[in-house]
């Protein structure tokens, strides 16, 4: 896949397309009946297409390479993940953030959330998340423990969830990206930057308006160990990758989903040599390297089956569902572009409250729209809404691994997390980037 986004011959596409077949196969021996399901239903369709379409064969390779290229994606991301797993630095970093007093706590782990959300993804829950309930864990009062735990995993969930709406590094822009023709990261990434700081902002705003009130005074506080330029290792890698994508996508005309796939995987390696650098750096890097390929990867199977078979289900969906939207008699032309736009807002989520991925509906229903020049929009109007609807996804569904993986750490379920703790967000935050992308493709 990284041949084929750097324009390399046909035939490495072909051939990610072909692998994909035998990836799913061994992965499957492992996993879940619930992942099974969905190679299941993506064989049904795969029949479906054979039976009623001539050109099956071209709609499967479509869909193939769709999921190809999230599996490769997604395996870049997380040698960055790797990396950082032995990184003193982040570990440090994190953990100052976590013991902010309660005045500027929120505001510092929404920043946390933020910026280790794109260096680490999901990853950055799991870290955040654990220092997060360490520190509630000490606090002896239980009523200041219990808001204190929830109001940290929201800030650090919130501040994730705004990273989808514009991170180059986010499956959100990677695959929206990739499904609206004409669209690319930099001519979105400056209203989409709006769209996280809609994300961001309400979420503090929300909790400043409702800050829990105690039944009695609180407890003195103690400052927290550290200081700012903790920071400083965390910014310089994010500054890094960003300047070394955004170059090299302004630069080749590569897509910057295509950029990412190998500059991440260097960088990592890269990192890995910098943090043994007084310990045989390069012997290092290649063990671990051989590690992540025959430890991590595996044990993100689960993962790999549900992102690879949401990509297949919702590109083979999208191609089997077209003819028979156009039988119908829909016609989206006739819907204003803006009307569009603040649809997919509100869809994507909803879909979400129905258990599908955002990788599933959105694969579903963006080859679907009509060419964005015909709705009187651009492509990057589309990608606002898109990843707006994507983020929103993230802060509410049950079903997407934000949400499961909060409602883990604050010890209840993730309905609860995406319904009652965030349900008056998602309501907030969704007519407001409702307006936002309305104004974006009305101006």
């Amino acid at each position: 896949m990284m041949a084929t986004e750097w324009h390399g011959p046909a035939l490495f596409g072909r051939a990610a397309e072909v692998m994909v077949l035998p990836v799913v196969a061994l992965l499957c021996l492992n996993v879940g009946w619930t992942r099974r399901i969905f190679v299941g239903v993506a064989l049904a369709l795969a029949g479906i297409a054979a039976a009623t379409r001539d050109d099956w064969l071209a709609m499967v390779a479509t869909a193939l390479h769709t999921a190809a290229f999230i599996a490769a994606f997604f395996t870049a991301l997380a040698s960055l993940r790797n990396a950082s797993a032995s990184s003193a630095s982040i570990q440090t970093c994190g953990r100052f953030l976590s013991d902010q007093p309660p005045g500027r706590r929120y505001a510092a782990l929404t920043m946390g959330g933020h910026l280790f959300g794109m260096l680490l993804n999901y990853g950055a829950l799991v870290l955040l998340g654990t220092l997060a309930e360490a520190n509630a864990a000490r606090e002896r009062d239980a009523e200041i423990r219990g808001h204190r735990i929830r109001r940290m995993l929201l800030a650090i969930q919130r501040g994730f969830v705004s990273t989808l709406s514009w991170s180059p590094l986010a499956f959100a822009m990677a695959i929206s990206t990739k499904l609206v023709p004409g669209a690319s990261w930099a001519a979105a990434v400056g209203p989409c930057l709006v769209s996280a700081a809609i994300l961001a902002g309400t979420g503090w705003a929300l909790d400043t308006i409702f800050k829990p009130r105690l039944s009695h005074p609180p407890p003195p506080r103690t400052r927290p160990e550290g200081s700012w330029a903790s920071l400083w290792p965390l910014l310089a890698l994010l500054a890094v990758i960003a300047v070394t994508v955004g170059s090299l996508h302004l630069a080749t005309g590569i897509r910057a989903t295509g950029v990412v796939m190998v500059v991440v995987p260097l960088l990592s390696l890269g990192w890995v040599v910098i943090q043994n650098l007084d310990h045989r750096p390069f012997a290092t890097a290649a063990r671990r390297a051989l590690d992540y390929s025959r430890r991590d990867l595996p044990a993100y199977r689960g993962e790999l089956v549900l992102l690879l078979m949401a990509g297949f289900i919702g590109t083979l969906g999208s191609q089997l569902v077209a003819p028979l939207v156009s039988e119908a008699g829909v016609n989206l032309d006739a819907v204003a572009g803006w009307q569009i736009l603040v649809a997919l807002v509100w869809l994507i989520p909803l879909t979400g409250q129905l258990g599908m991925n955002p990788i599933l509906s959105v694969s579903l229903v963006a080859p679907i729209l009509p060419p964005a020049a015909q709705m009187g929009l651009t492509p990057a109007d589309v990608i606002v809404a898109i990843t707006a609807g994507w983020a929103l996804s993230g802060a509410s569904s049950p079903y997407t691994a934000t949400t499961l993986l909060i409602g883990a750490l604050g010890k209840v379920s993730a309905r609860t997390v995406g319904l009652r703790w965030n349900g008056g967000y998602t309501l907030v935050c969704g007519v407001l980037l409702s307006i936002w992308v309305g104004l974006q493709a009305v101006l």
